[in-house]
């Protein structure tokens, strides 16, 4: 869902900065002036999910390859007043701490070749937004919008994307999403893998389902002969490496056992992500 446009005077630093967003995208379409392209954003009318499903079907199309990935993620966009749809006082990573923001769930697909955003969707707070029709009304929220956790929206993204064709071999995403067994539970359906992050208190079964045990227990028992390092890629400091073990485990009662790989790093720290296959996988 698109926020609606809302018409007020820009800051002189605000139009200097919009001003620069301009230049930088036209320059890189290869345009010698940027009138166009500001004419294009100011005044053309969007059809925004049809340019989604362009983008979609041009990231595939040049980036694709039999070992994708899709990646959920969320961001914040900072925000000073209340009328924006979804805007609240919430956590952001974009600062770090509590603070009044709208918060954005994404979808991006990554390969061998490259990796860029296919799909969005807004966050609205169940509260302060999805029951107050007041609300919703002045900010132009469509009356059929109803209250979806973070890791819903992402289950959406990642069904539409696999109905429109994208292949991919995982989904990836942190413990936001690694958390929630509604979205395993549909990976699972789907027949796609997973790599998502949880919590080292998270509780799995091992011994065939026998015990219950932490997974950062899990991992502090297993010998170091079990363990293969492995580059998740190039990070700010270099190499990222993390140490990676496969245990059969399992988590939820909806699920059959899965191959559970449990990556330590440079020590088990608060959160251990774990590498969980659908089963049609293992």
């Amino acid at each position: 869902m698109a926020e609606p446009v809302r018409a007020r005077r820009l800051t002189d630093q605000e139009g200097q900065k919009l001003q620069q967003i301009v230049r930088r995208l036209a320059e890189h379409a290869g345009y010698a002036r940027f009138g166009a392209t500001q004419r294009l954003l100011r005044s053309a009318r969007w059809d925004a999910g049809a340019v989604r499903d362009e983008v979609r079907r041009y990231v595939v199309e040049h980036l694709g390859t039999d070992e994708g990935a899709l990646i959920v993620d969320e961001t914040g966009f900072l925000k000073k007043g209340r009328g924006s749809a979804g805007v609240q006082r919430q956590y952001t990573s974009t600062a770090g701490r509590i603070e009044n923001s709208q918060v954005g769930v994404f979808l991006a697909y990554a390969s061998s070749r490259g990796r860029a955003l296919i799909d969005r969707r807004l966050y609205l707070p169940e509260i302060t937004w999805c029951q107050d029709a007041e609300r919703r009304h002045k900010a132009g929220v469509p009356e059929d919008i109803a209250f979806a956790t973070k890791p819903r929206l992402a289950l959406q993204m990642i069904a539409a994307a696999l109905d429109a064709g994208v292949s991919t071999s995982w989904v990836t995403g942190d413990e936001a999403y690694g958390q929630d067994p509604g979205l395993r539970a549909g990976l699972e359906a789907r027949e796609v893998g997973y790599v998502l992050a949880v919590s080292c208190t998270t509780r799995v079964r091992i011994n065939q389902d026998r015990t219950a045990i932490r997974a950062d227990e899990v991992a502090g028992r297993l010998p170091a002969s079990a363990w293969h390092r492995q580059s998740a890629g190039l990070g700010a400091k270099g190499p990222r490496y993390y140490d990676w073990a496969w245990v059969r485990t399992s988590t939820d009662d909806h699920r059959q056992p899965v191959a559970l790989a449990v990556p330590v790093g440079s020590g088990m720290g608060r959160r251990l992500p774990s590498l969980q296959g659908g089963c049609s996988r293992h």
